[in-house]
């Protein structure tokens, strides 16, 4: 009780508190983060090559930049009064740009908001078909080359300067955007709990194939159950998931 004493007045400090941070994770973060930046910055080097050979194709395929920056909801670790919490924040995410460029995002606005809200007739209507993909499976605002690098989940590399930078982890929840964030109910909220992630629970259990509760559950599994251990098994089953492309689009 009295931590949670301690955590309301530290929203009268801070209304961007999320909530306190477990004791004893303090090791946990700071070997997690000294993973995240290591390997990331090995993984950017050796796919250097690669992320060139893509950045050439987007400028042949279709006029605009090279990469797509967005803003996103994420985290950062702070400490009021002696309490660690999570304090929401809004960083940049890169990922290569596989829309149009100026892509009108009324779309996928209007799409997200029927999938939180569970309107399967209307996400059937957005797709112009009822499928069991969660997820735009007919995005006329998508490029030709932005097709294969989203079924092959390329276009999330440049995602590893976000982890350098410390946005973002190697593992946790995916980065939601702030109108996304807007439509949660109270219980999504605890997905925000951690950094988001490259790549996550969520992700290689169920992928595009699970509703947005089920994606949100897995995700509030992970943020309880996190540790170095948990955080191998997926990055090994990663590879796996984006080879197979189940539940890609």
């Amino acid at each position: 009780m009295e931590q949670e004493i301690s955590f309301n007045s530290l929203r009268e400090f801070d209304p961007h508190a999320l909530r306190p941070i477990a004791k004893g994770r303090t090791f946990y973060y700071i070997s997690k983060r000294i993973f995240d930046f290591s390997l990331a910055v090995l993984v950017l080097l050796c796919l250097f090559p690669l992320i060139a050979l893509i950045a050439i194709l987007i400028k042949l395929d279709t006029p605009g930049p090279i990469f797509f920056v967005q803003d996103r909801v994420g985290v950062r670790r702070r400490t009021q009064h002696k309490l660690p919490y999570w304090q929401q924040v809004i960083f940049r995410v890169f990922k290569f740009r596989t829309m149009v460029c100026n892509a009108d995002p009324s779309l996928h606005q209007a799409y997200v908001k029927a999938l939180i809200d569970r309107d399967g007739e209307g996400m059937a209507r957005l797709q112009g078909e009822d499928t069991q993909i969660r997820k735009l499976t007919r995005d006329p605002r998508i490029t030709r080359l932005g097709r294969i690098l989203r079924k092959s989940s390329l276009d999330e590399l440049p995602q590893l300067l976000n982890v350098i930078n410390g946005d973002m982890s190697l593992v946790g929840p995916r980065p939601a955007i702030p109108y996304e964030v807007e439509m949660y109910q109270p219980w999504h909220r605890r997905r925000l709990e951690t950094l988001p992630g490259m790549t996550g629970l969520w992700q290689v259990t169920a992928r595009s194939s699970a509703d947005f509760d089920e994606s949100v559950r897995l995700d509030i599994q992970y943020v309880e159950q996190q540790s170095f251990w948990l955080d191998l098994i997926i990055l090994m089953k990663t590879p796996l998931v984006v080879i197979s492309c189940k539940g890609a689009v």
